[in-house]
């Protein structure tokens, strides 16, 4: 990690535990004060896991902020007896927020933008919501429609494969580092690294590949425009000015369809604004955060 983005993180306080949620351990991670004024629920993106957002985190001092790994990736349990799609993802979500951070506002990133909205639409109790790099647009009519159709193609032969063939294709090194490179947009070499070595490090560590299959088939099929409507409280979105998965131009209409919504545009910088530029990104929710409803 960056010097500056570790020197921040190491003065925060946290803790791990886990929970049993939906029958299933959820494992999740706990930083800054227990008696904070404003606890953040964080719900992390595709493939990853709780330590995607650190960097975010680590320019949130005071406060507290709860990021649990979603079921099936990471250190928690997938759901038993349940397809990982969207409305299980809901579900869990609101019973996590239940169980461990009633009253938090809730922030999603990317796919967890899609899983955020969704359960604040069907009724998880939040005062405000936030979303980092939101999936405002279907992502087979995204700038990079023909990459999307590829990585389904991708997917669903994974799946067909023999089990062990399968989530080894999923889990392969140079497919993992081509999608790094073509994310990041920092011209940064030590951020590069660091980058790179965070999908290194955690891009692969999902339970199996069914778990895999059903997240992305999600992640695909929905988008945050079809719950906006219906989401009345103040609602943050931090978008990037060079977001291949989301254009620009579509997270303004997006930010139109919710009736509180407000934008913050981030430039030069693309998917990975948690990565890339976490500082301007927790500005903005600060603000957003300090400023009366």
């Amino acid at each position: 990690m960056p010097a500056a983005y570790a020197e921040r993180l190491a003065a925060i306080e946290v803790s791990r535990d886990s929970v049993e949620v939906l029958g299933a351990q959820t494992a999740y991670w706990t930083y800054g004060p227990a008696d904070a004024d404003i606890t953040l629920l964080l719900v992390h993106g595709f493939r990853g896991d709780h330590h995607g957002l650190e960097p975010v985190v680590a320019y949130l001092p005071g406060i507290r902020v709860v990021s649990p790994d979603l079921p099936g990736f990471g250190a928690s349990d997938p759901l038993p007896d349940s397809p990982h799609d969207l409305d299980a993802y809901a579900r869990w979500l609101t019973a996590f927020a239940e169980a461990v951070a009633p009253g938090a506002v809730v922030l999603g990133h990317s796919f967890g933008s899609i899983v955020a909205s969704a359960a604040v639409a069907q009724g998880l109790a939040t005062p405000r919501l936030v979303l980092v790099n939101p999936i405002g647009a279907p992502a087979l009519e995204g700038p990079r429609g023909v990459l999307t159709r590829l990585a389904v193609f991708y997917y669903r032969l994974a799946a067909k494969l023999p089990k062990r063939a399968g989530e080894s294709l999923l889990r392969n090194g140079l497919i993992v580092r081509v999608m790094s490179i073509s994310m990041a947009k920092t011209h940064d070499r030590d951020l590069r690294r660091f980058v790179h070595a965070q999908h290194d490090a955690y891009f692969s560590d999902f339970r199996d590949r069914d778990v895999l299959l059903d997240a992305f088939i999600a992640s695909v099929s929905h988008d945050v425009r079809e719950f906006a409507p219906s989401i009345t409280i103040p609602t943050l979105l931090v978008a990037a000015v060079r977001d291949d998965i989301t254009p620009i131009e579509a997270e303004r209409t997006l930010r139109g369809l919710f009736p509180q919504g407000q934008l913050v545009e981030i430039a030069d910088v693309g998917h990975l604004i948690h990565y890339e530029t976490p500082q301007q990104a927790a500005d903005a929710i600060r603000g957003f955060l300090d400023a009366e409803p």
